[in-house]
């Protein structure tokens, strides 16, 4: 999108969009608005990253009871711990991916309070927030929620600059942009487990999971 001077006036919050006049929506100017947004990011990154830190630990745990069972030739108590390392592999898998995603989306919001290419660089970031938002939820309710803030708050500068500049709407659905995205993620995720989290010893079997 070209900046054209009025733009950048309403960019900066020197000049209304024409949705300003609107008493319910939002006269902060749109550069801060994303500012503030990345800011969101960056606490809920954080808050992830400690939460895996703390499945690790809890995962590094149960692998020693799992290897004393085993030397005690309890294999069933083995295969009690076993399973419950499933479960806290498939969580630490699905927060690192959307860890490692959100950490792209900062870095595009970054871009975008650069150059304001609002229109253009919005529309994948809100898919991708919209995607993740579904992967957490079960996991972190309370960061899907702060999520979702997010990524509305988004949509609404994505809106404005769009009633500024006469565009018909930006499509927030998970573009292919987003969707590499989110690929990339969860392949870098599926490596990181395997250098954080060891394979079971020999013996240690999940009942009906994969580790």
């Amino acid at each position: 999108m070209a900046l054209d001077k009025s733009f950048i006036k309403m960019w900066e919050g020197t000049e209304k969009s024409p949705g300003w006049s609107n008493p319910f929506k939002s006269k902060t100017p749109l550069r801060t608005r994303i500012v503030q947004s990345q800011y969101q990011l960056r606490s809920i990154i954080s808050r992830l990253e400690v939460y895996i830190n703390r499945l690790e630990e809890r995962d590094r745990s149960l692998f020693e009871r799992i290897v004393e069972a085993l030397q005690n030739n309890d294999k069933m108590r083995a295969t009690m711990y076993a399973n419950e390392v499933a479960e806290i592999r498939r969580a630490a898998k699905s927060l690192l991916a959307t860890q490692l995603a959100l950490e792209q989306v900062s870095l595009r919001l970054e871009t975008i309070t650069e150059f304001g290419d609002v229109m253009v660089g919005l529309a994948p970031v809100i898919g991708v927030i919209k995607e993740l938002k579904g992967v957490i939820k079960g996991i972190m309710p309370e960061l899907a929620i702060e999520l979702d803030q997010v990524g509305e708050g988004l949509q609404e500068v994505a809106l404005a600059a769009g009633e500024f500049t006469g565009s018909s709407g930006v499509g927030f659905a998970a573009s292919p942009e987003a969707k590499k995205i989110l690929e990339e993620a969860t392949l870098i995720a599926e490596q990181k487990m395997k250098e954080k989290f060891p394979s079971l010893p020999a013996g240690a079997v999940a009942m009906g999971n994969k580790l």
